[in-house]
């Protein structure tokens, strides 16, 4: 339990601020026309009997603009690697040649480009919940602190920690709603 107004206020940062990096993260491996590393780098594949992300497999490139190319560590892996992409619902087929795996990143057409925009939507939107029962937990915190009698805080401290926690909440919404309107501008660019 958060003691002080300063701890409770930096709790709600930090749990919203890993709400945001997580919706970042989830944006950048939404498709756009262009390949991306990002696409297949956290694609789960079956190796040795663990569920293990692409990128510790495999160095992933982009030789040109609407390809991806992956060349395992272990030559080994590659039909691992082959069915992972395939089971990913990337909507990618894989083409197998000799020691290294190539992805043509087909063009979106413009309903795919609406679905994923409403995706990332979406994505933010949940997020967004996360940050508001971030909020929540903050103030049920602060609540609790201007209850405890041995705490010794003023209402005016709970109420301005309130309204920095409020703050913190419209700050990571902006940043949230911005890198969403960035991902749809970048998906609905032809």
């Amino acid at each position: 339990m958060s003691t002080s107004p300063p701890k409770i206020l930096a709790e709600a940062e930090e749990k919203m601020s890993k709400v945001f990096e997580y919706l970042r993260q989830e944006l950048r491996g939404l498709r756009t026309g262009r390949a991306s590393t990002a696409l297949v780098e956290t694609v789960k594949v079956e190796y040795y009997g663990s569920s293990t992300d692409l990128k510790s497999l495999a160095a992933i490139s982009i030789p040109e603009p609407h390809q991806i190319l992956i060349k395992p560590f272990d030559a080994g892996a590659i039909q691992d690697i082959k069915r992972g992409i395939e089971a990913s619902g990337l909507g990618m087929n894989p083409i197998v040649e000799a020691k290294q795996i190539r992805l043509n990143v087909p063009q979106l057409t413009r309903d795919r480009r609406q679905q994923l925009v409403t995706q990332a939507k979406k994505m933010g939107e949940e997020q967004k919940v996360a940050m508001r029962n971030a909020r929540r937990d903050a103030n049920k915190h602060a609540d609790v602190l201007a209850k405890d009698t041995t705490a010794h805080v003023s209402e005016d401290s709970i109420e301005t920690l309130k309204t920095q926690i409020q703050d913190l909440l419209k700050k990571y919404e902006k940043q949230a709603d911005d890198a969403v309107t960035k991902k749809s501008a970048e998906v609905m660019e032809v």
